[in-house]
């Protein structure tokens, strides 16, 4: 076995296509072709990792993830976001997260803090429809 990093894509579907031989082998750790197996694992997640990262999700979508998982209702965030109308404007991206309801969500539905503290798509847009208006520094009788 010869280690070396993977830069092509066409290195990237040989270590793919090795990875696949040897798992379908069904080696064992701590053995010679296990160790080769473990290392490509390696150098395979490096290559995707820098060619085609996955991106943290947004946390409207996250929230919504969790709610599925768990089986929460709207209302049921009512103790972590605040009313109903918040917790629907939340849910619509028409009102920002405060670091309360991040905080909250994270410690009640173990959201990551990191997925919360991003904007969200909606909310990101809207930031930048309302700064590429022009705004008249002076108006004029």
């Amino acid at each position: 076995m010869k280690a070396k990093l993977i830069k092509t894509e066409k290195q990237y579907k040989a270590a793919l296509a090795r990875v696949e031989s040897l798992m379908n082998a069904a080696v064992k750790p701590g053995t010679p072709k296990g160790d080769e197996l473990e290392l490509l694992a390696v150098l395979v997640d490096i290559y995707e990792n820098k060619h085609d990262p996955i991106g943290l999700p947004n946390p409207i979508e996250a929230i919504r993830f969790r709610m599925e998982q768990t089986g929460l209702r709207q209302q049921d965030l009512v103790p972590f976001i605040g009313s109903r109308g918040k917790v629907s404007e939340v849910l619509h991206g028409k009102r920002p997260l405060s670091i309360t309801m991040i905080r909250a969500l994270h410690e009640h539905l173990a959201i990551p803090v990191d997925v919360l503290l991003q904007p969200s798509t909606v909310i990101k847009q809207i930031h930048r429809a309302q700064s590429s208006k022009r705004h008249p520094a002076v108006l004029t009788a």
